[in-house]
């Protein structure tokens, strides 16, 4: 008899915590880890997913709760918003439209090469979108927003398979973005700036960091209304855009009237404990079984995927994003978000400045365009493409 073990949230919150020890020692002992520039998180909650994989319908089954993970994956996209000062936005200014268009492009590729395989290998080619930008650009939480309206237009198990593709996409890209930025650095011989320079998060915290998480509240709440709103009009975005949305207009607000007199530093220090925490959960919870069952044409598909956004970073994204560090950097957060989640992104982009110093350009597009402006277009971008009439016939 198989026994399951179904972990509460303080169950999951200390192996959060044990995990993200655990990927610092890992990545101490191993040191090919750190020269991958595999963020500590992604490695010690790669080992619980791992370990899950192994066990599971063999020894023992784990169900972990999930309210804690999902409610700090919002709180991390509340600090995103709270860092969306207009003045930054200005200064990112020509790099955020670049990199927007360059995700967008991104998207429409991903889903085309997905269709143009789907097709040749004789499956449905409504498939190759949700392998494609449903389930990498957008996400597990695109992919369970959209799987149900693509089954709604025959395409059988289109939320199983959505999800199983964004799993895929979050365990590669948290093991190659940071080396795609890396190899960059090295290859070109760049440099950032100082280790504690204005853009990179440091090791310091302010004293004050109470004022920050209580004023982090209100956009969650509040935000959560949002997303409701939003929801029940028929716009499919991720659940954590409402509190995005309200925490960037909170922070302006707060610029202009001092009510709250945020300091960046202590939504930056809130923000990297969240993020870590979080990767963790995200890895715990992975359900990595269910790659197993992914049928040869997705494994195909998927692997294009990854050969298409390994290319563009190493080539155009760099190339258009400035060919200098911060390009490198940019390149490293474009595909921890094209591949898997935001959280990839800024893990892999913070890997790589903690060794190479600040990259505050790439610290200012990547989370506006791959936390925010991507899941706009996206989601444009599947729903143009999904109802195009030849792909809406019945396949066989």
């Amino acid at each position: 008899m198989i026994h399951v073990w179904k972990l509460n949230a303080a169950q999951v919150l200390c192996l959060a915590c044990l995990g993200v020890l655990m990927g610092n020692w890992l990545k101490r002992k191993l040191p090919l880890l750190d020269r991958l520039n595999i963020p500590a998180p992604i490695a010690g909650g790669m080992v619980y997913a791992l370990l899950e994989l192994g066990l599971r319908d063999r020894y023992l089954n784990f169900e972990a709760d999930v309210v804690l993970r999902d409610l700090l994956m919002v709180t991390f996209m509340t600090t995103v918003g709270l860092s969306a000062r207009l003045r930054l936005i200005r200064q990112g200014g020509l790099g955020v439209v670049w990199l927007l268009a360059l995700a967008s492009a991104g998207a429409v590729l991903q889903n085309l090469l997905g269709i143009g395989l789907a097709l040749a290998l004789h499956v449905d080619p409504r498939l190759g979108i949700l392998t494609g930008s449903v389930a990498l650009t957008g996400g597990p939480a695109t992919a369970l927003a959209f799987g149900p309206v693509f089954e709604k237009m025959g395409v059988q198990g289109a939320t199983a398979a959505a999800f199983a593709a964004a799993t895929f996409g979050i365990a590669v890209a948290g093991l190659i973005a940071g080396y795609i930025g890396g190899s960059l650095v090295r290859r070109h011989k760049l440099t950032g700036a100082g280790l504690h320079a204005v853009g990179k998060p440091g090791r310091e915290s302010s004293a004050q960091l109470l004022p920050a998480i209580l004023v982090m509240g209100v956009p969650i709440g509040l935000g959560s209304l949002l997303s409701d709103f939003i929801s029940r009009h028929g716009i499919i975005l991720p659940s954590y855009i409402g509190a995005m949305i309200v925490a960037a207009i909170i922070r302006n607000l707060d610029d202009r009237y001092h009510f709250a007199r945020l300091k960046e530093p202590d939504v930056t220090v809130i923000g990297r404990m969240v993020l870590n925490l979080f990767i963790v959960m995200a890895l715990l919870t992975l359900r990595l079984w269910e790659l197993v069952h992914l049928a040869l044409p997705m494994l195909v598909m998927l692997a294009a995927q990854v050969a298409l956004c390994w290319l563009a970073c190493r080539t155009v994204v760099f190339r258009i994003m400035g060919r200098d560090y911060d390009a490198a950097v940019t390149s490293a957060g474009f595909c921890g978000f094209m591949l898997g989640i935001t959280s990839n992104a800024m893990a892999s982009m913070e890997e790589l400045v903690e060794k190479f110093g600040a990259a505050p350009r790439a610290f200012l597009v990547v989370p506006v365009v791959g936390a925010f402006l991507i899941d706009f277009t996206n989601s444009l971008i599947i729903t143009a493409m999904a109802n195009w009439r030849w792909l809406s016939t019945p396949f066989h």
